[in-house]
Order: structure tokens, then sequence, then C-alpha cells
């Protein structure tokens, strides 16, 4: 006993100093994390078409093509349309406008031509270009790698099967880059160019050709360094709620689940300072939304741990030992834990994959939650729960008991809950309804999705953050008639861009009286233009056909583990459910439609399947031992109860540090965690009420036609 004694302090003092070294260094890394232009600011550039009078189409593909590049830099930048022909491109976390500039390739137009000057391929037909290293004899080769269109794919074939042995030029602005030797037909719509001297050679030419195939010749016309739009205010409150937050759930957890709350809640100190390091490592830009996913990301990772504690709990009531209930729980929790985190990660990766802009922060945020999380309940919880109990916490009054409830008749309420979920989806409708012929669209979507006006603003002396936030956003959102107005300033001058709804000319023109009663500001340093949404409709088709091929792929591996359909189906249409209930509160409420619409629906497509999951597992072990006088009903109505008050604290946890956010955050953070409670309350009732019935009308279903 002694001896156990020893190893569990020495093992618990050795997570304590992990806590303090992770921690330590969690917290000096914070400086070096990336923040996106609503935190920190960033670069931001305006190019200008050569030709005066682009197609809708040409401007959309290209702006489409530079979201594709600057994500490079982030995968928070922004592209958008200005006026007619311009686009701007901003990016967050960098301050070096003419580095950016260099590196992104200064635009114009590509061709390349054979020995007698024939245009054989244009700029826009190379899907592709990147500099890659590799190696022959022993020494280094540098070199371009491209990839090109279909069209571009046959042109090249034609031209290189024609001009063996010959040179083929690669053109940008009249300018010959590089002239290789054609060595063999090229019919595989890829080729390499080599001879560069080093990789920065191979860099640039490679990023010459990428921004040479946009489909139109543009021209630098500015750039910018912007401040932040929120400033720090906005990270020092997300940083206090998320503190606030995290105490509430600890005391909770403790209160709870006692010895093996206190375990978690030492790994989840782990968890946190861990999280801080990897943003840093692997440069997740960080945005406002990004700070609410990694706050609500601590809350989810409860989640795991609750499982394992309810079992161990079960155990214990059982008459075991509760150094065999440490050990079964967790080997029992193992398939629900492992199914769940799988299942969300591999909406994770599609997301990554599929997706762009928000999208793809989101997934990486996400898949670095669910991975670092598992690993902290599966590992680092267990010996800090064995270490608990090697140095004394043995008593089975430390860990509680679960003994049998009453079994609760989910099942026989599924009518009324079928028909209440079946009410609120209908009532989104009515509602989108409502708001089409009301406002013209069927929710109220933000400047990032229908654009609005920008308007540049050079006053008479330099105005802070707290200023323009304090004094001129108030009169700015009077005026304009939009609580929703985004401010950055310019670096190094007087000049304030100041994004709003777009705007009548009446109500540009009433804004610059504003500007010049209430600061004085020279009428002639306002200007104002038209800009398109930041999500462009490339990037919402990117986001539906991303989150598409998710939900097929969670269903077929839901399938494969489960080996039944039903309950893979079941799962996706709860997941519909969800999303499409949260959806009615946003037409009913009006609740502002943006880039953190699509982040909130993907968090609840989450976090509700990884619910469902849990239900699920315990529905598939009961099935395995049910006996002939125990009715399928009855295995329903068992597991769902079993699990239930893991759904409630699960939720309860989680709806604690979103409710905290909602709380004290800025109007960003609101807007983002007022659905995102919606959505947790949803999730929980769809697991609870909606998918065990779902899947035992589908059971009874077939088991009656094959009665027949």
């Amino acid at each position: 006993m002694k001896n156990n004694k020893g190893k569990g302090l020495i093992g618990l003092l050795i997570l304590l100093i992990a806590i303090g070294v992770f921690g330590y260094f969690g917290y000096d890394t914070m400086d070096d994390i990336k923040l996106g232009l609503d935190l920190a600011g960033g670069v931001s550039i305006t190019y200008q078409a050569v030709d005066p009078d682009p197609s809708a189409e040409s401007m959309s593909d290209t702006i489409y093509k530079l979201q594709q590049r600057v994500q490079n830099y982030s995968t928070e930048a922004e592209v958008y349309q200005e006026g007619s022909n311009r686009i701007n491109i901003d990016i967050p976390g960098v301050s070096d406008a003419n580095s950016i500039l260099e590196e992104l390739g200064k635009p114009g137009s590509l061709i390349f031509t054979d020995e007698n000057g024939q245009q054989i391929l244009t700029g826009d037909q190379v899907a592709s270009a990147k500099a890659v290293i590799g190696e022959q004899n022993g020494v280094k080769k540098y070199m371009v790698s491209l990839t090109f269109t279909e069209a571009g794919t046959k042109a090249f074939a034609d031209a290189t099967t024609a001009n063996v042995g010959k040179r083929i030029a690669i053109i940008y602005d009249g300018k010959v880059y590089s002239n290789p030797v054609v060595r063999e037909a090229i019919t595989g719509g890829e080729c390499q160019i080599d001879g560069m001297t080093d990789y920065e050679e191979a860099e640039n030419l490679a990023s010459t050709i990428r921004i040479g195939s946009l489909s139109l010749e543009l021209e630098e016309l500015r750039s910018n360094v912007v401040g932040a739009k929120l400033g720090q205010e906005a990270i020092a409150t997300s940083l206090k709620a998320g503190a606030i937050g995290f105490a509430i759930v600890a005391v909770f957890m403790i209160i709870v689940y006692l010895v093996p709350g206190l375990a978690a809640v030492l790994a989840l100190c782990l968890y946190v300072g861990v999280i801080l390091i990897t943003l840093a490592a692997f440069e997740i830009t960080l945005t406002l939304p990004g700070i609410a996913g990694i706050v609500l990301s601590i809350g989810m990772a409860v989640d795991a741990n609750v499982i394992i504690f309810t079992r161990i709990k079960e155990e214990i009531g059982l008459g075991k030992t509760v150094h065999s209930a440490i050990k079964t729980g967790f080997n029992k929790a193992l398939s629900a834990i492992i199914d769940g985190n799988i299942t969300t990660l591999i909406a994770a990766v599609v997301l990554f994959w599929r997706g762009s802009g928000t999208v793809k922060g989101f997934a990486a945020t996400l898949a670095m939650g669910i991975v670092l999380s598992m690993i902290t309940a599966l590992f680092i919880t267990k010996f800090a729960l064995y270490g608990l109990y090697e140095i004394g916490f043995q008593n089975p009054k430390f860990y509680g008991v679960k003994k049998d409830s009453k079994i609760i008749d989910f099942v026989g309420k599924r009518k009324l809950c079928f028909a209440i979920s079946l009410i609120l989806v209908l009532a989104g409708f009515v509602f989108m309804g409502v708001n089409t012929s009301s406002i013209g669209s069927p929710f109220n979507y933000s400047m990032e999705f229908k654009g609005g006006t920008s308007t540049n603003v050079t006053f008479n002396e330099d105005m802070s953050l707290e200023d323009i936030s304090s004094k001129v956003v108030p009169v700015v959102a009077e005026v304009t008639g939009d609580p929703e107005v985004q401010t950055q300033k310019v670096a190094g001058s007087n000049e304030v861009i100041i994004k709003t709804k777009t705007l009548s000319v009446e109500q540009r023109q009433a804004l610059d009286d504003a500007m010049v009663q209430n600061f004085g500001v020279e009428s002639e340093k306002i200007t104002a233009e038209s800009i398109s949404g930041a999500v462009s409709n490339e990037m919402k088709r990117d986001a539906v056909i991303a989150v598409v091929i998710a939900t097929i792929c969670m269903l077929i591996y839901i399938w494969f583990r489960f080996k039944d359909i039903k309950f893979a189906a079941s799962a996706v249409l709860a997941l519909l459910h969800d999303v499409l209930v949260v959806i009615t509160f946003y037409a009913a409420a009006k609740w502002s439609v943006g880039s953190t619409f699509i982040a909130c629906m993907l968090t609840i497509v989450g976090y509700s399947i990884n619910a469902t999951i849990v239900i699920f597992d315990r529905i598939r072990e009961n099935m395995a031992t049910k006996t002939n006088k125990q009715s399928l009903e009855e295995v329903v109505n068992l597991s769902i109860t079993q699990t239930f008050t893991r759904s409630i604290n699960t939720s309860l946890t989680t709806f604690i540090m979103v409710f905290v956010l909602f709380l004290l955050g800025v109007s960003s953070i609101r807007e983002f965690a007022l659905p995102l409670m919606v959505g947790i309350v949803c999730g929980t009732y769809s697991s609870v009420c909606v998918t065990g019935a779902l899947w035992y009308v589908m059971t009874m279903a077939k088991q009656k036609k094959k009665q027949n």
C-alpha cells in the first residue's frame, strides 16, 4: 500500500508539473498565436481590373481563385469585390504589404508560346503551380510543378507533341520568365520546369504563374496596413469569459463527480495549455468565432469524462470494487468515445479538404480540439484518477454510486416529440416566407453574405480604436440604421474604413454630412464604394458540398460500426432536424446571417452527432444482452434512461461556457453564442427524444414488413 501510495504521489506530482509547464508555455505562446483581422488587423490590398468593364463571371472567377491563393497566408483571409472592377484582399496577422505583394505575384497577363512566337496556352488554363524540391544523383533540383485545366491539358499535349526538342516560352507581361526545352510529349495534364538555382527562384516563378492564371488581368491600386476591427477589448472580454466559464465547469464537475471530477479538472487544465501551444505551433489563425470555438471545445471536452464517470458509478452500483470499476468504466466507455469523436473528426477532415475561408479555419480548430480532448480523457484523466486512488481515495463514497433509476418512457412519447419537431421545422419555412415578403430575403443576411458599402474617411486627427468604437460607430449606426457597423483603421494615417449595409445615395450623403458636422471632416476626404460579400457564391457552394460529403461519410462510418443502416439514417435525420430548428430561430428572430452562421451550424452538427452516438452505443450494448422477455421498446427506453444523466450534464457544462460568453462577450461573440445555446438545447432534445424513437420506428417497420 505504501509503495502504491508513493507511486500515486509521484504520478500526481508529475501531472501537476506538466500542467504548470504547459500552462506557462501556453500563456507565453499566446503572443505568437496568429490573430484574424477582427482581432489584430493585417494587410488590405486593392487590385483593379485592366479591363474597365469586366464581366460578372470573370470577376467572380478571379475572386474565387484569389481566395484559394491567399489561404496560404491564412484560412481567414477575405477576398471581395469593390465597385464594378476592383477586388479587395484582406489578410490577417501580417504587416508587410510589400512582401505580400511580392509573394502573391505581380498581376498581369501570362501566355505560353512556341519558338515561332505563336500562343499555345493562356494563364487561365493553368490549374495550379507550386515550387517543389527533387533529387537527382544526390543533387537537389529546384523545380516548378504545373497542373493544367482540362482545356489546358489538351492544348499543352498538342503543343508538346509538335515541339519535342524545341523550346516553349513562359511570357509574363511581355517578359520571358522561363524557356524550357520539351524533352517529350506531355499528355497527362502535369509537367515540371527545372533549371532553377534555388527554392526561392522556383517559388517566385510559381507565384508569377499562379497570379497570371487569373481570369482577369489586374493592376495594383493600393495597399494598406489596417488595424483590428474590434481591438483588445474583444480579446480581453472573451478570455475573461473563458476563465469564468472554465471555473464554473470545474466546480460543477467536482461537486457532481467528486474525485473523478477533480481528475477531469486536472486533465482539462493540461488540455487548455496544450491547445494554446498547438494554436501557435500550427499557425492557426484565431478570429473571434475561433476564440468562441476554443472555449466551446473546453465545454465539449468534458463529454468524454462524463461518459467514463457515469460508467464508473454504474459499476460501483453493481457491487464492484472502486479499482475494478475504474478499469471497467474506461473500457466500457471506450467505444462510445471513439465512435463519437471519429465521426466528428471525419466531418472536420472533409470540411477542411473541401471547404474554404471560415469553413476551413473552423475545421482546423475543430479537428485539433477533437484529437486533444480524446487523448486527454482516455489517458490523462485515467492517469490522474489512478493517482488519486493510490494516495488514499479508495472509498466508493468518493466516486458516487449510480443505482438503477426508474425507466422513462421516451418511446411512448414519440408522437408528441415528432409533432413538436415538425411544428418547429415548418414554422421556420413560414417565417422565411414572411421575411421574404417583408425584407426581401428569407434571412437577415449580413454584409459578409450580401455585401454593403465601404466608406473611407480621413479625419483631421488620429483616431484611436477606442475613439472610433465609442464616438464614430454610434454616429454611423444612427445615420445608417445599421447596428453591425465594422471599422478598420489604416496604419500610419488618419484614415478609417467604415463598412455598413448597402447605403442608398441619400444615406451616403447623410453619412457624409454627419462626418462633417460631428468630426469636422472635409467632405472631399470621404469616398464610398459598394463591396460584395466576403462569403462568395463559390465559398457557399464549397461549404454545402463539404457538408453533404461529410454527412455521407459519417453515415457510412456509423453504418459500418453499428452494422445497421437504421442507426445511420436516424443520426443523419437528427442532424437535419437540429439544423432546421436552429434555422427557424434565425428566421424568426432575424438574427444576422454571416460567416459565424456557417461556423455555428457546423458546431451544432458536430455536437449533435456526438450526443447521438453515445445513446446508440448503449442501445447496441443492451441489444446484445436482450432477453426474450424484453421488448424492443423497453431496450430503447432503458438505453436512453441510462445515458440521460450524461446527456444533461454534458449539455449543461457546454451551455455554461457559451452562456458566460454571451453575457460578457462583445456583440460579435453574442451573435455566435445565442444560436449556439439554441443548438445545444435542440441537439440534446433530438438525441434524447428523437433519435432513439426514430431507430425504434424504423426497426419495427422492418420487422412488420418481414412478418407480412
